[in-house]
């Protein structure tokens, strides 16, 4: 079955995820961006007091590949498989993403109704490194002074959060902890619009990238990732290939119609 028609197929709301894993290549280190289309169907949304427990149902469709274009390329490459799977650019979809900013870019000129969303474990890694500059990493105080930061951006949403963010910051501290501070709030202010994840869990839409996360790990990681392992760029680009078939569903019907 054609990636078209599989689409087709799908039921629920289509979500766009993207992230990158270096691999060692004869060119260098190089970026091997892995994205993903798909759908899922809503079921009994979470509280955010229990957005860390959430179990999302499986998507119904999800179509993988894999590229090491420069981020103009990848965002034509986004266009025309956005095209192919019959999607209208002008319809609403979620774009689930860390905080590059030529990614936002990018998504900005292929979908005009995207609602972008900054992944929260992002949110939380940057948060966490916070908490152990003002708190140090001994007695769990800064793990505590982290979740609840966490949760408070979930909660109560972005802008609010900021201004705390800066009513903390305006109070006496080490030079490194009000570093820290301006770092958590250089990463975090971008991207305002980005995290309104209270609204979305009401929705039941994801606000993590764990499925990306959880298939650069299945088809590049495990692949690429090998000890002592170096690829050509082309190579592996088609390596990475081949596990994109199989984890997007269409491993049976490539075959058959290569075989016609």
């Amino acid at each position: 079955m054609v990636p078209t028609k599989a689409f087709a197929k799908g039921h629920g709301e289509v979500a766009f995820y993207t992230d990158g894993v270096t691999v060692n290549t004869t060119e260098g280190w190089r970026d091997l961006r892995l994205n993903v289309f798909d759908k899922r169907e809503a079921s009994a949304p979470p509280t955010p007091a229990k957005w860390a427990q959430r179990v999302l149902p499986p998507p119904s469709v999800r179509v993988a590949w894999a590229s090491m274009a420069a981020c103009e390329a990848q965002g034509l490459a986004w266009q025309r498989q956005t095209a192919q799977l019959g999607l209208n650019a002008a319809a609403p979809l979620s774009v689930l993403a860390d905080g590059a900013k030529w990614i936002w870019d990018q998504a900005r000129q292929c979908w005009q109704q995207a609602q972008w969303v900054l992944d929260v474990f992002h949110v939380s890694e940057h948060i966490h490194d916070c908490g152990k500059v003002l708190y140090g990493e001994g007695d769990g105080q800064a793990r505590r002074w982290s979740e609840a930061q966490v949760q408070s951006v979930i909660e109560n949403g972005p802008a609010p959060y900021l201004k705390k963010l800066e009513a903390l910051a305006a109070l006496p501290h080490e030079p490194a902890k009000l570093k820290a501070l301006a770092v958590l709030r250089g990463y975090l202010t971008p991207h305002v619009d980005s995290m309104w994840y209270k609204q979305r869990l009401a929705a039941d839409r994801p606000i993590g990238s764990g499925l990306i996360e959880g298939a650069n790990k299945r088809i590049v990681s495990n692949r690429l990732k090998l000890n002592s392992a170096r690829w050509t760029p082309e190579h592996a680009e088609h390596t990475s290939a081949l596990p994109c078939l199989d984890y997007s569903g269409l491993w049976d019907g490539f075959w058959l119609q290569r075989a016609a």
